[in-house]
Parts: structure tokens; sequence; C-alpha cells
């Protein structure tokens, strides 16, 4: 195993523990193995970070997908409480869900939503992605077409439908045109909107 020089070593305690650089990236910063970083570690007594530490480091590095408005008027923050509330009381607010997820069969809702995701979180158009839930097999290529008019969205980035089997007519008639989730992938998204959520808790 090649070893590093004294300099080096130094080097290795701090890009792990200042710049918090994994052993990888160390490796490739000094040109070496990750054995020869793991030496360095032991001779300047660090500890290795926990699994759990490392992935949070790494997605606290991973750059937004969205850009944020700043509020300039009453219209923008009216939109931007709408546009909270709702994903309040309809969206999925576990971290453990890949990111944003708001449900409703309400195409008034889901237009006021996908505004918000658009107009104040600056989400990025091609990240969107809608689920459509239906009791109509034969209709959904007609329901995917209604909420691609109605969000703006590309039948392209729709994703494959649930269809749900032996339901009674009156479900049929509740959502003709089916139930539709707006979703984005981006757990620091949905963070943000946690935290305004907590915020007018607060209010």
């Amino acid at each position: 195993m090649a070893t590093l020089h004294t300099k080096e070593i130094q080097k290795v305690k701090n890009l792990y523990l200042n710049a918090q650089c994994s052993a990888r990236e160390i490796a490739e910063i000094l040109g070496c193995s990750i054995d020869a970083v793991y030496y360095a570690m032991r001779q300047n007594n660090v500890v290795r970070r926990k699994p759990s530490l490392n992935s949070k480091i790494r997605f606290a590095r991973k750059p937004l997908s969205y850009t944020l408005k700043k509020i300039r008027s009453k219209r923008d923050e009216a939109l931007k409480i709408a546009g909270v509330m709702l994903y309040w009381a309809e969206g999925y607010k576990t971290e453990k869900s890949g990111g944003i997820d708001f449900a409703n069969s309400d195409a008034e809702m889901q237009k006021i939503f996908i505004r918000f995701l658009r107009s104040i979180c600056g989400a990025d158009e091609k990240r969107i992605r809608v689920y459509l839930y239906t009791h109509h097999e034969s209709k959904q290529a007609m329901q995917i077409a209604y909420w691609s008019k109605i969000l703006r969205i590309h039948s392209s980035q729709f994703t494959k439908p649930y269809i749900k089997q032996d339901t009674g007519l009156d479900k049929k008639d509740k959502m003709p045109y089916g139930l539709v989730h707006i979703r984005y992938s981006d757990k620091k998204l949905l963070r943000q909107i946690l935290v305004w959520i907590d915020e007018y808790k607060k209010i």
C-alpha cells in the first residue's frame, strides 16, 4: 500500500473533518488509494463517520432543482399561502417519500397547486410528473388528455396510471376524470414546504 507524506496526511484530516469529503473523494484529490486515506486517518486518530451522517452530507451537497421566488406582491403572497395550505391538507408530508406528492380530483385545486410549484417554488418543469388514479380503464386516455390540458403538462410526463378494479358506479360517477398526483422528486423542496407549513401553524 502506498503511503502518504506528512503534509498529505494532515491534508487528509482537513479534507475529511473540515471539507467533509468522503474517503473516495480524498483519494481522487490526492491521487492515492482509499486504503492510504484510511491509514492516514488512523495516523491522525480521525474517527470515521457513520453511514447515516455520510448520507446527510451527500444530501446537503445536492444542488437545488428549483429557485424560490421572492414574494413582491399580494398576489404572489396569496398564491404561496394557497399552495402551502393545499399541501398541508392534501399532500404527502412524510420525508420517506421521494419528494412532493399532491393528490386530488378537483381540477381547480390542482391548477392552483401547479401554479404554486411553477411560480412560487420555481420548480424545474422537466421534473414534474403526474400519476393518474382511475376507476375507468377504458377512459384513461381521455382522462390523461383532460389533465394534460388542465395542468399544461405534456402527456409524456404522466407515469403509468393505477386502475382500480371492481368499484361501484358511485365512485366512478364522483371522479369522472379520475384523481391525479402531482409529483416532484426533490426532498429539499418538500422540506421547504414543510418549513412553510410550520411557520403558518404559528400564526
